[in-house]
């Protein structure tokens, strides 16, 4: 008998833990609180939708998928600078961070609030703990890097990204 599927994963590549310190990259699900200064009209939160842009007015769909937010910020004032206003000053915070996902073995799997900061260790406590049946000591994490959606293991205290997907396997006694 052999065993396979979740027992094919391998550690997690370098890219994974080198992704913890990148600046953030904005994705679907994420909500942005835009402010363009003396411009109340155009200041207001917006959300990245599925395709990865946010619709903006005067200027439309602005692509916000992988960029960070100061990146945004400055095509966005560029936008608006071609005919709309003479001197944009934009600012852009985060809202809403997309969720993390928690799979398998908790007691609540389910879709989570990212926090900053956060560990495999606080989303499972968030999704409810371990079951009796949990492996406690790594986890498989789902994420995409660059536009390339990576699963790899790591330890439980290792950090989550937005938009991760941390699955607890069973335990083999």
């Amino acid at each position: 008998m052999t065993l396979s599927g979740c027992a094919s994963y391998k550690p997690a590549p370098k890219s994974f833990q080198e992704a913890t310190i990148q600046p953030y990259r904005l994705d679907s699900g994420d909500r942005l609180r835009v402010s363009v200064f003396e411009q109340p009209s155009l200041s207001n939160t917006y959300t990245v939708d599925q395709a990865g842009y946010i619709a903006f007015p005067l200027i439309g769909q602005i692509t916000a998928r992988g960029q960070t937010m100061p990146t945004l910020e400055g095509a966005i004032a560029a936008k608006l600078k071609q005919g709309y206003l003479r001197d944009p000053d934009v600012t852009i915070e985060m809202d809403r961070y997309r969720p993390v996902f928690v799979m398998g073995e908790v007691g609540r799997p389910g879709q989570y609030s990212y926090v900053p900061g956060m560990t495999a260790q606080n989303a499972i406590a968030i999704a409810g703990g371990f079951t009796s049946r949990g492996n406690q000591r790594d986890v498989d994490v789902t994420r995409k890097i660059n536009g390339e959606v990576m699963t790899g293991r790591t330890t439980i205290s290792s950090q989550v990204l937005a938009g991760d997907t941390v699955y607890v396997r069973e335990r083999l006694f």
